[in-house]
């Protein structure tokens, strides 16, 4: 059963809209599409656990803190024996490992260890459940999800789940009988009532409002070349088609996160969509969708 759903962060869908908004640094970018690459590493696994039947608890993307220590957990299996605590990374390419060094072969640069991440969080993990009073059995794993991914002189004794492995992993906890009490269900509410909903250690590009480009795009492709047809925008470049109203409403979301600070307004929807559509429209999905602040000369939205 899973009790916490797979998501993208907001430090991803920040990342995302400003790469299509603005110009991004080689290093950005690069932060970016590992956040991309990532979180479809994490989709795939969790399509390929689909199969884990018996009676198992399975939490995503926990942020928890502990003794002042932020730490991130990809996803818990709270089973009948214990709790896998799994590290998803959906590196491609040949790895080695030297002086506790993770480097990739093609590039010669040096990626964070992803072993050094996990006994971190395998720490501190252990650390909550001690300050909680509960006393579990803790497996901690990186599973290495793409199938083009090679780690060469890697330790045997490695806490690791390679590509041709994933499948025998999900089969073998498959086999394992799993009954959850009282107990298992009072540690999964604990965990998930401790979720923190803001990472301070996300560090993202400096960015204005000025720099954005302003205009609706595509959700399909990102290009900014939309048409309406009736009720419906059309890109001009894929040919992909989105509801006006989802339209909206996506860029509400997406100005909110990238500017908490500004105001929704029926002026400052229609300037960050370009004014593409009439004002009309915009407050006619406003008022259907959020909830009317103030008086007619400075309304607002939440």
């Amino acid at each position: 059963m899973i009790l916490k759903n797979l998501y993208e962060s907001d430090e991803l869908l920040t990342m995302r809209y400003l790469n299509t908004r603005m110009e991004l640094s080689d290093q950005e970018k690069f932060q970016y599409l590992n956040l991309e690459k990532g979180f479809e590493g994490e989709k795939k696994f969790d399509q390929m656990a689909e199969l884990l039947k018996e009676e198992r608890f399975i939490i995503n993307s926990l942020l928890l803190k502990v003794n002042n220590s932020h730490f991130q957990l990809d996803k818990l299996i709270i089973s009948q024996g214990g709790i896998h605590l799994l590290d998803i990374k959906n590196f491609q390419g040949d790895f080695y490992i030297k002086d506790n060094k993770f480097i990739a072969m093609k590039t010669d640069r040096e990626w964070k260890n992803p072993f050094d991440q996990l006994k971190r969080s395998t720490i501190l993990f252990r650390q909550l459940l001690q300050n909680l009073k509960l006393n579990y059995l803790v497996e901690p794993l990186v599973i290495f999800i793409n199938p083009e991914f090679t780690l060469y002189q890697a330790p045997m004794d490695l806490p690791a789940i390679f590509p041709t492995q994933v499948n025998g992993f999900l089969k073998n906890i498959n086999n394992t009988p799993s009954r959850l009490n009282d107990g298992h269900k009072k540690l999964a509410q604990q965990l998930l009532s401790l979720h923190q909903t803001k990472n301070p250690h996300t560090i993202l590009p400096e960015y204005t409002y000025e720099q954005q480009q302003k205009g609706m795009y595509c959700c399909f492709c990102n290009s900014f070349h939309l048409s309406k047809s009736y009720n419906e925008l059309v890109c001009g470049k894929c040919g992909g088609r989105e509801k006006i109203e989802l339209a909206i409403l996506r860029n509400v979301k997406e100005f909110q996160l990238l500017f908490p600070e500004r105001k929704v307004t029926t002026q400052s929807i229609y300037e960050w969509c370009n004014g593409e559509l009439s004002r009309r429209t915009f407050i006619r999905v406003l008022k259907k969708h959020l909830t009317v602040f103030g008086s007619t000369s400075d309304t607002y939205y939440k």
